[in-house]
């Protein structure tokens, strides 16, 4: 009787209204609209500036390795600076032109740290409030770059690339579960914006250093990127009513979740918010009462139950990683053809290109299309990463061309895998357990990497001893 009563009110009051919508567009509506595109375009540009530093460092991996052999022998002029690697591996004895060290050595040091940090973060992430998280990824992301532009050794370039690694992880997990306060399609802008990234990062690094510009000055000119990523948070995206900002969540007590749902009503419309609740109180009263999301931290049963849920999702997420990055770190310097007019080092960068630019094009392409099935992309990641071993193994390849449809490929397969992992975790997570959900499943693909790091290094070295 008291929804009858409810919902023959509200319709009194729309219908008076109604007489003055000619002259008055109601207010929380045009807010609405209005902070959707605001969140939207805020996490956007998150995922962009969050996963920069990230991508130049894979890009740059080649360079610093070079940089710093160079730097360590007795040639006066480092061939590395002018971009030009066919002079220092003129002498190499190998046919695949080896670094003397993989690449994969950038990548442990870009995955390893992160890969810490994800992992032990539910043991203390609750007390660091978001603000400070924010702060901490713009000061590591400059620390970052200063480093790898002035280093002198191996162990400053590895150190640039490690404080890379840790503002991104954090970044990755803070930002996915900050996206629970918000309405579902800002993570459809992260997912778009951590795709741009990769074009972004990887194409301007390319492009930069082709064109003459060297190395290290290249990395200072992205330099503007960390403090576009304190300008995004702070004053683009529209924080719900008492957001815990600069104070803990346990200490923020449920006022910062009911800002939340506050934020979701003033985003979509009114009959479908009604229908959206029916749906959830009769699925409610089939699977049994929920608790109250804010009920304080979650117990240990609670988080066991979300990695349960996510588990189905993680797992074929880290095979497609680790797929990935075993061709990108582990084959692509190793595909390199001298009869090309590019060198060995441009040919390397714009296989990292071509691979960012299929990451993003999936990774933008959620509205579009939802996949569900993930062990399908696992599956097919695996067959890429198989072909490209026989293509380093038995050269047959005659071009590099064919090599960059393979890439693009490849990156559309790893980006649909991202942001479909976290779509389906978003949707199907309790609102108690999505924050906590949402960063523990971060560490599906960072696990990948790290493993392909790993079992990049012995066939590196098997390669390049034939």
């Amino acid at each position: 009787m008291k929804m009858r009563r409810g919902c023959e009110t509200r319709q009194i009051m729309d219908e008076a209204d109604s007489l003055d919508a000619d002259r008055v567009i109601p207010h929380n509506q045009v807010e609405g609209r209005s902070s959707k595109i605001r969140n939207w375009s805020g996490f956007w540009l998150l995922g962009l500036c969050n996963n920069f530093a990230y991508v130049v460092m894979l890009s740059a991996a080649h360079d610093i390795l070079t940089k710093q052999q160079s730097d360590n022998s007795t040639t006066p002029t480092p061939p590395s600076l002018n971009g030009d690697f066919e002079v220092r591996n003129s002498s190499n004895s190998t046919r695949y032109d080896c670094n003397p060290v993989s690449t994969a050595v950038v990548l442990l040091a870009d995955i390893l740290p992160s890969l810490v940090i994800k992992l032990s973060a539910t043991f203390y992430i609750h007390h660091v409030p978001y603000g400070f998280r924010v702060l901490f990824c713009v000061g590591a992301t400059v620390t970052s770059f200063l480093l790898v532009s002035f280093s002198t050794t191996m162990t400053m370039s590895i150190l640039g690339v490690v404080f890379a690694s840790m503002g991104s992880g954090l970044g990755e997990l803070s930002f996915l579960s900050l996206t629970a306060f918000f309405s579902s399609d800002v993570l459809e802008g992260w997912g778009s914006g951590t795709g741009g990234a990769g074009v972004a990062g990887a194409l301007m690094y390319s492009a930069l250093t082709q064109a003459g510009l060297s190395p290290p000055d290249t990395l200072l000119t992205m330099l503007l990127v960390p403090a576009a990523m304190l300008l995004s948070y702070f004053l683009l995206l529209a924080f719900p009513p008492m957001f815990p900002q600069w104070r803990r969540l346990r200490e923020a007590g449920p006022m910062g979740r009911g800002g939340a749902e506050e934020r979701r009503r003033l985003m979509d419309e009114r009959e479908e918010e009604e229908e959206e609740e029916e749906e959830e109180e009769s699925e409610q009263q089939e699977k049994g009462p929920r608790e109250d999301r804010a009920s304080g931290p979650l117990s240990c049963t609670e988080k066991m139950r979300a990695i349960k849920m996510i588990l189905k999702f993680v797992l074929p997420l880290g095979t497609v990683y680790y797929a990935e990055y075993f061709i990108n770190q582990g084959l692509l310097e190793l595909l390199y053809f001298p009869k090309s007019t590019m060198t060995h080092a441009e040919q390397y960068r714009w296989y990292q290109t071509l691979y960012q630019v299929g990451v993003l094009v999936s990774r933008s392409s959620l509205r579009c299309v939802k996949i569900r099935n993930l062990w399908a992309l696992a599956l097919l990641q695996i067959v890429n990463t198989v072909f490209l071993l026989s293509a380093v193994y038995f050269q047959f390849l005659p071009a590099p061309w064919l090599v960059f449809i393979i890439v693009l490929y490849e990156g559309l397969l790893g980006g649909a895998a991202y942001v479909n992992t976290f779509y389906f975790i978003s949707k199907e997570s309790g609102d108690r357990e999505r924050e906590y959900a949402m960063a523990a499943a971060s560490v599906g693909d960072t696990l990948g990497i790290a493993l392909a790091a790993l079992t990049a290094f012995p066939a590196h070295s098997y390669f390049c001893s034939l």
